[in-house]
């Protein structure tokens, strides 16, 4: 069943007025209502990200809504991910690093996840995995090994230049002085974008995404939603994706070529990246996720930004280990490495079909 055609079932009743259900487009309205009135919401939350879910890469989704009265009280939205390579399991999103439960109270939160683990037990699914910027469900097994690098952002980027270290102005400085260009804008550099992106996720073993995706996403977020293209002599070299969102620009997507990266092109795309968002009035700046004290932590933190503890909550239908379906998965080495050497071409046609099983 996708859960996109689904009509409302009711998973669950409680002794109250609330009623736990799986609803389809007809309470598209609804959901996006209850969504934008939550104060806690990302823009992940949106029922436009099931339609290009399903559009892009034929996802099942699954989408809980909690109801008193008649109103939608409390949402919980999954997408379930299903492959003989990485196994059967739903997550409350996939490709993005934030989802999870929107209620009201607590009980309403904990009415969501146990009508969760009920549609799990029915699917059969081996687990679930819910991603939380707090501690919000009673849940014993949860994740957190790994936090948001936020930035709170000051009225000018002159002010935040003045807080950076001589070291990291000077590397910003150090591309301009090779004459890099940077232009932000959308669909019509999304070409570039892609170039830049997937030839980066080759080079670090990794499958990419569609170059529709990202088309999807522009298409259905024009206003929040912007490309970053840094070039030398009229080349690509760097490129980002920002999504902003509740005052804050989240930068899910960046990458730079590294055979430019001793000339420090991605601190420029990084600091245009920030600029921008001050100049477009965003209060903070979301690095995205890393494991404290890694490589990549210490990249983020150079820039002023603080860790947020990230929380992902899991229901495991037969017990056993935390699932780590992660570059960082020692059994992934090789598959990783022989990725790495696949011709360019090759990685792109390949990549689209098998991440969309990846969380």
């Amino acid at each position: 069943m996708q859960g996109k055609l689904a009509k409302a079932e009711i998973i669950l009743s409680s002794d109250g007025c609330d009623e736990i259900k799986l609803i389809g487009d007809e309470c598209r309205h609804g959901w996006n209502q209850y969504v934008f009135s939550n104060s806690s919401h990302s823009v992940y939350h949106q029922y436009d990200w099931r339609d290009m879910m399903h559009k892009i890469f034929n996802t099942e989704t699954y989408y809980l809504a909690a109801f008193c009265m008649g109103h939608i009280v409390g949402v919980l939205p999954f997408a379930r991910l299903k492959s003989r390579i990485f196994g059967d399991f739903m997550v409350s999103l996939p490709y993005f690093n934030y989802g999870g439960v929107l209620a009201n109270s607590d009980r309403i939160a904990c009415l969501l996840w146990q009508s969760a683990t009920k549609l799990g037990e029915r699917l059969g699914v081996s687990h679930i995995e819910i991603r939380h910027t707090e501690p919000v469900l009673p849940v014993s097994m949860v994740r957190k090994d790994k936090v948001a690098m936020l930035l709170t952002l000051p009225s000018s980027s002159e002010e935040l230049f003045k807080q950076l270290s001589s070291k990291l102005r000077s590397q910003i400085r150090r591309p301009q002085r090779e004459g890099a260009l940077t232009q932000v804008g959308g669909q019509e550099i999304l070409h570039d974008f892609y170039r830049v992106f997937s030839k980066n996720m080759r080079d670090l073993g990794t499958p990419v995404y569609p170059k529709s995706f990202f088309a999807s996403i522009l298409e259905q977020f024009p206003d929040v939603t912007k490309l970053i293209v840094v070039r030398l002599a009229n080349e690509p070299v760097a490129a980002a994706f920002l999504i902003g969102h509740n005052g804050t620009m989240e930068i899910p997507w960046a990458s730079s070529l590294r055979k430019f990266n001793h000339l420090s092109v991605n601190m420029q795309l990084y600091w245009d990246a920030l600029r921008y968002s001050i100049e477009h009035g965003y209060r903070s700046f979301d690095f995205g996720r890393c494991t404290l004290d890694s490589g990549t932590y210490q990249f983020k933190k150079q820039w002023g930004a603080k860790p947020a503890q990230l929380y992902w909550y899991y229901w495991m239908r037969s017990g056993g280990d935390l699932p780590y379906i992660n570059h960082t998965n020692p059994k992934y080495r090789l598959f990783i490495a022989l990725w790495k050497s696949l011709p360019l071409w090759f990685a792109n046609w390949l990549g689209p079909k098998l991440i969309k099983h990846l969380p």
